[in-house]
């Protein structure tokens, strides 16, 4: 076989297998990204689902739970025999006060022949030892009746329709949201009720996550086979050209799937709140104070709808800086490597190719956006932590998940990666250039 077809047969084998690795990462890719846009969309109907606004804030959740509260309290109500001896000395005290009312009333001095002759009649037929005597035995039968189940049933129902009366008489305007927002919800996900919604939504998270990570780590695979073929064909001139092609190829997958993926998640919640009330616990779970999530293209989406000139500048900076300028420096070292003497010798190409790199930001938003996720994170958990009460009345709990995603390290790959590509560039470059002189 002659160099020229043992070349040219390199030459497809390596088209070839790149190729098929440059597909294999363009579907993990694309999966992460898919998968991170669908992980969004449930964490925001989660929040939505268990905003605080719908819990601790509204009024209608403590009605139902202090309602649950009393009427269960009311149905399982019964005197002990310390609440009888109570009951029946207050009644006695009772009675006894009465006795004593009627008697100073009758034995007021009387002007009428009439009340002098009832004040007669009452100090002669009437005994007053006698009346506080039976007094203890009329205090007991009334306490005996009350404890009847014909007038507890009786009691029970009046407490309770007061109950009710005051519960319909408490309302708030978060009634309507909450239903509508609870019955879109639990329908999408095929749920009827909040437990069930919760086990389904920690499932697929569960789920998703993983396959995300999963995913990811394949694309880093593909990039890092892609990058072993330069150790091992760096003495194959002839092959450098369609190597750094494909190798662009890659970087722009990395790229375009480090700003379409989610890079960051805020998540602050009230993991629960416990509060008891007549012995009984009242409690709320997950409350969510505040979600966000975003991907680079979702930030500079952000910016540029707000109404304000400076955010709309700074949406158009990111824009140019981390993700155009990137693309334009690809394209200009594909023209450099690829491009015949003329094109690759261009002032234009050969600025795109290795002076624009002082213009490109990528590297810079990478460390942008870790600052900002050290230091949310640390304002949260500062602020979080003054929620935390530990009390015998009142218990709560808060919870910080803010973390990074998958899309912020695809994106930190895509830096890492375009800067080795450009030393190979540089490296390779003179090596080209003497070889294409060489033919001539």
């Amino acid at each position: 076989m002659t160099p020229t077809r043992k070349t040219m047969l390199l030459k497809i084998l390596l088209i070839a297998g790149l190729s098929v690795l440059l597909c294999g990462e363009a579907y993990f890719g694309y999966r992460v990204s898919t998968l991170s846009k669908h992980q969004e969309e449930i964490k925001e109907d989660y929040s939505v689902a268990n905003n605080i606004t719908f819990g601790i804030f509204s009024v209608d959740q403590w009605r139902e739970k202090i309602a649950k509260v009393v009427d269960g309290k009311i149905s399982d109500f019964d005197m002990t025999a310390e609440q009888k001896k109570d009951l029946q000395e207050k009644v006695e005290k009772q009675l006894n006060g009465l006795v004593n009312k009627a008697v100073a009333e009758v034995n007021k001095p009387q002007k009428s022949i009439g009340g002098k002759l009832k004040k007669l009649a009452f100090n002669a037929l009437v005994d007053t030892d006698d009346l506080h005597a039976q007094v203890p035995s009329f205090a007991s039968t009334i306490v005996n009746r009350i404890n009847r189940p014909a007038s507890k049933k009786r009691l029970k129902s009046i407490v309770t329709s007061k109950v009710d009366q005051l519960e319909k008489e408490t309302y708030d305007n978060t009634k309507p949201a909450s239903a509508t927002v609870s019955s879109h919800i639990y329908s999408k996900y095929r749920v009827s009720n909040a437990g069930d919604f919760e086990k389904t939504i920690n499932s697929k998270l569960i789920t998703i996550r993983k396959q995300t990570y999963n995913y990811a780590y394949a694309m880093v695979g593909c990039v890092l086979l892609a990058l072993c073929l330069w150790l091992l064909m760096k003495k194959q001139v002839s092959l450098h050209t369609p190597l750094y092609i494909l190798s662009l190829l890659f970087a722009f997958i990395l790229l375009l799937v480090g700003i379409t993926a989610t890079i960051i998640e805020v998540d602050a919640r009230i993991q629960s709140l416990n509060f008891t009330l007549l012995g009984e616990k009242l409690a709320f779970q997950n409350q969510v104070l505040f979600f966000q999530s975003k991907s680079i293209l979702g930030i500079i989406k952000a910016l540029i709808d707000q109404p304000k000139p400076d955010a709309i500048l700074v949406g158009i900076l990111i824009l140019l800086f981390v993700v155009i300028l990137p693309v334009l420096r690809m394209i200009g070292k594909g023209i450099q490597i690829w491009g015949k003497d003329k094109y690759a010798e261009n002032n234009v190409v050969r600025y795109l190719a290795f002076d624009l790199g002082k213009w490109d930001m990528a590297d810079v938003m990478v460390v942008g956006i870790a600052m900002t996720y050290i230091g949310l994170n640390g304002i949260l958990k500062s602020q979080l932590s003054n929620l935390n009460i530990h009390e015998e009345v009142l218990s709560t709990v808060t919870q910080n998940n803010t973390s990074l995603q998958p899309g912020y390290f695809i994106f930190v790959g895509y830096v890492a990666y375009a800067g080795i590509l450009s030393l190979i560039l540089k490296r390779i470059t003179p090596i080209e250039t003497k070889s294409a002189t060489a033919k001539m």
